[in-house]
């Protein structure tokens, strides 16, 4: 999967990063390199990961170029080993230079998302389940997060609070229980969820027709126990302190999904490495 760098919010993205390092001017590059002076430089992977963002070059370049030519030789989705080249780009050296930590920045964060994606899709391999993202993600950051996310093989959930129902256990304790949140949302089309924290709860969703079902902060042994009283009635998803050493253990519970916000929120930047050299 490749990231859409023509979504308004990438854009937008991407030229306050620019804005944010760049400020007034490269004073250190327009100082010692001449404006004349042509370059090639190359992204290389120094770790092993999965690839999300090198399409941004397309993006950060044309803010600040021109630039002669892009290569994209790993695009996102796709898997690298310590020493591959991911991209190589040729042009001004000022404008390499100076387009080199916001590149890297973006490359190695999107990338980070991606690589631990890929390993929690890893853990459900086998299984019914599938792995999805969360809204815990980096403000202003969340588009491209999720992109990243998905490139790494995980299921992109809601992106925001205006494209779906989720119906949380603040939600219910301000509505005066299941039945009444339930009742609230009953005329709407798009899709609907609720977490239900007991056994009660539980039996009072189905009984007002829930499809999909949250079930949150519970062992495997207690959600193989509570998917089994679903048997089927209802779509379910597990949530709450999921990491990769249990993952597995919950998918193996029977649920339809999990979902793991350490993806977006814990997820590390990998190692990448820009090398210039002169044209």
């Amino acid at each position: 999967m490749a990231l859409d760098i023509h979504h308004p919010d990438v854009i937008a993205t991407v030229r306050r990063a620019l804005e944010e390092d760049i400020g007034a001017g490269d004073i250190t590059t327009n100082l010692t390199v001449p404006a004349d002076r042509q370059a090639q430089g190359a992204y290389f992977a120094r770790e092993p990961m999965t690839v999300a963002g090198v399409e941004l070059l397309h993006s950060i370049y044309a803010e600040r170029g021109p630039v002669s030519s892009i290569e994209i030789l790993i695009p996102s989705g796709g898997k690298a080993q310590p020493g591959d080249c991911l991209a190589r780009v040729a042009g001004p050296a000022r404008v390499l230079l100076t387009c080199e930590r916001v590149s890297l920045n973006f490359m190695q964060r999107l990338s980070g998302v991606a690589t631990l994606a890929t390993q929690f899709a890893a853990q459900t391999e086998g299984t019914r389940c599938r792995v999805l993202d969360t809204r815990k993600t980096t403000p202003g950051l969340r588009v491209l997060e999720k992109m990243a996310a998905a490139c790494g093989g995980v299921k992109n959930h809601r992106m925001g609070l205006y494209d779906a129902i989720l119906i949380k256990n603040n939600h219910i304790s301000a509505c005066g229980g299941v039945r009444a949140a339930l009742a609230a949302v009953s005329n709407q089309t798009i899709p609907v969820e609720i977490e239900v924290r007991t056994l009660e709860e539980l039996d009072d969703a189905l009984d007002c027709g829930a499809k999909r079902l949250l079930l949150d902060n519970l062992t495997p042994d207690e959600a193989h126990q509570w998917i089994a009283r679903i048997a089927g009635r209802a779509t379910t998803e597990l949530s709450g302190g999921i990491t990769l050493d249990t993952a597995r253990a919950y998918a193996q519970a029977g649920a339809d999904y999990l979902s793991a916000g350490a993806i977006t929120h814990s997820a590390c930047a990998v190692d990448i490495n820009f090398r210039l050299t002169l044209a």
